[in-house]
């Protein structure tokens, strides 16, 4: 006989709005669907009523509030610049307002823009905006221009900034000039070992900023390097700049941007969530070398990438760094050569859901970024590099444009969720891999707003519910589908009561061994002992310190069915002396229960048996 729980202890106080709504409160929702079937589609709007539900709740606590949002986009590549210039007049006007129209488009928020060549390039040669014949340098910059840009990809910028005026952009080079590295080469190759190199390189990144500033286009954020890992780029611009390269580089670039453009914000290494295999002997912990350097000083926070790794990884960041922000900034989608444009939109639409979309948000990104905005129908024009990737839309052979998976997940941020929105915290039960739970994540908008991004990670149609304050509706989505709900601030969902929060909260189970409890809701700690429920089984939580509180929530999660039948509370001052305060039988997922008391420890008796598990995926007590 086993129970199982799992345990999730959240810190912050409960705000709600205060304004009355106008009638029953509702909620907009807009759906895609892996079979093409739905996409971006506005269903009927859903009612909150004030029924509780059996099914897995999503509670969505607006006073928890983390990380805020810079935006949700692409990047306009050289290769996208050259498809995207070349469309006719109408078709491509159209396009752009598909793609940054915050209202009639997707209102796509972040730009990531290569400073020079990156494998997306669609002339023969590559270049960088200092380009000096073999065996000469130009230590003064007195060849610097962006001349090359003004044809096709600054003109587009300044269009995507006129449709969303709070677009923001963010600046990485792929190589610096060939006559600043150890191999003359634009391809692979280190910054070479001169301090007067790294002064120079410092000085063209400025200088860079400074003639996109003048161009009208503000940079407002700026990485030293892509991919600094990258040993052996295939074929496209790309630079080995291990950690202390980068903190040189940093210490030469911070003072001068600052005083060349304050808004401009340093990001430090820019590269995936774990090392990959084929960057060798890398360093694994850069970001944290990074961090923990005095350079840091200039940097706002790290940037990452999709390609190896887990967005875990930027939640294990934050928690050493709490006052560096995250952003992420790079993740294509590929296809086979043989793969039927039916799988890449659904693999690319799920993978992307779990990984980009929701992964990265509840990991602390303030930004989630995929790669190429639009390519052509081959998946380029491309030199070196990626063969297999895909952008938010393509461009076919016969002029027209049409929309990709990846289109709609930045989409369903990026058209509801505003620059500036902060994320607050919601209960999910789906994981960035596929384990057939719901995961989601949520924000509240400038405007007082609030959208919540919905994921079925099941193949099969989830039903599930959505509780704010004291109104809950429920939902089903289809198997694999991607949702977003909105409801404005002027609907008055309100609980009257406040999170307790519970820093440093242990738990202990009567057949299990105890385990420290996660103290941030996007963390959970798991404890296994049996199968079924079984008279007398108990799961123990010690606050730490004596709480006031009137009400514990407990949940049972997405595990359908794994809620105790039967319970019993009880609660100690000293873990020795117990008395009952209440039971009762559950009859869903979450069961509340109303107690004025306080305590020290609790716990939470299964005082009946059933066949079913008995799971908890988190407990919240309000004062």
């Amino acid at each position: 006989m086993r129970t199982t729980a799992i345990v999730a202890l959240v810190l912050g106080l409960t705000a709600v709005p205060t304004a009355e709504a106008s009638g029953t409160p509702e909620a907009r929702v807009w759906v895609t669907s892996p079979d093409r079937a739905e996409l971006l589609h506005e269903r009927p709007r859903v009612a909150f009523g004030t029924a509780t539900s059996t099914h897995p709740t999503i509670v969505v606590d607006p006073g928890r509030q983390h990380q805020t949002v810079d935006g949700f986009g692409a990047s306009i590549t050289d290769s996208s610049a050259e498809v995207l210039s070349n469309l006719a007049p109408a078709v491509r006007a159209e396009t752009m307002r598909r793609l940054f129209d915050p209202k009639s488009g997707i209102g796509v928020s972040f730009l990531r823009q290569p400073v020079g060549s990156s494998d997306f390039t669609a002339a023969a040669e590559h270049y960088t905006y200092d380009d000096v014949p073999a065996g000469q340098t130009d230590f003064a910059l007195r060849h610097f221009s962006v001349r090359h840009d003004e044809a096709k990809i600054l003109p587009l910028l300044r269009e995507a900034k006129r449709l969303n005026p709070r677009l923001k952009v963010m600046a990485t080079p792929w190589s610096p000039p060939a006559w600043m590295k150890d191999n003359d080469s634009l391809v692979g190759g280190r910054l070479k070992d001169d301090p007067r190199i790294h002064d120079a390189y410092a000085r063209y990144l400025v200088k860079f900023v400074q003639a996109y500033a003048r161009a009208g286009v503000p940079v407002d954020f700026l990485s030293v390097q892509n991919e600094p890992q990258n040993r052996k780029p295939d074929a496209y611009p790309g630079t080995d700049m291990p950690v202390a390269d980068q903190l040189t580089v940093i210490e030469a670039l911070g003072p001068k941007l600052r005083v060349a453009s304050p808004r401009t914000k340093i990001l430090a290494y820019d590269h995936n969530w774990a090392t990959h295999p084929n960057d060798g002997t890398a360093e694994a912990d850069y970001p944290y070398q990074v961090l923990r350097d005095k350079a840091a000083r200039w940097v706002a926070g790290t940037a990452f990438h999709c390609y190896y790794g887990d967005p875990s990884a930027q939640n294990a960041l934050h928690n050493a760094f709490p006052d560096k922000s995250i952003w992420f900034t790079e993740c294509s989608g590929s296809k086979g050569a043989t793969d039927p444009p039916a799988k890449v939109f659904s693999d690319t639409l799920r993978w992307h859901a779990r990984n980009v979309v929701l992964g990265t948000t509840r990991n602390w990104a303030r930004s989630a970024v995929n790669w190429n905005i639009a390519l052509n129908s081959t998946g380029g024009p491309h030199n070196g590099g990626c063969g297999t990737c895909t952008g938010l839309v393509t461009v076919q052979p016969d002029g027209s444009v049409t929309t990709d998976a990846e289109y709609y997940t930045i989409g369903h941020l990026s058209k509801f969720v505003q620059p500036g929105a902060r994320r607050i915290a919601s209960t999910s039960f789906g994981t960035t891999g596929w384990n057939g739970q719901v995961m989601d994540v949520a924000f509240r908008n400038p405007d007082g707003s609030t959208a919540l991004v919905v994921h079925n990670e099941n193949d099969d149609p989830r039903t599930f519910a959505v509780n704010v304050g004291d109104r809950t509706f429920e939902y089903t989505l289809p198997g694999g589908a991607l949702a977003t709900f909105t409801w404005p601030a002027h609907h008055r969902l309100k609980t009257r009561l406040d999170l307790v929060p519970l820093t440093g909260a242990t738990a202990t189970a009567s057949l299990g061994t105890g385990a420290a409890l996660a103290v941030d809701d996007d963390a959970s700690t798991r404890w296994s002992s049996g199968a079924a429920q079984a008279q007398g089984q108990f799961l123990q939580v010690d606050l730490g310190r004596n709480r006031d509180f009137r009400r514990v929530a407990i949940d049972s999660g997405g595990n359908l069915g794994d809620y105790a039948r039967t319970w019993q509370l009880d609660v100690s001052r000293d873990g020795t002396t117990w008395r009952t305060v209440a039971n009762g039988q559950s009859t869903g997922q979450l069961t509340t229960i109303d107690v004025r008391t306080s305590a020290r420890f609790l716990r939470i008796t299964a005082t009946g048996a059933a066949s079913n598990w008995w799971s908890i995926a988190d407990i919240r007590l309000y004062e």
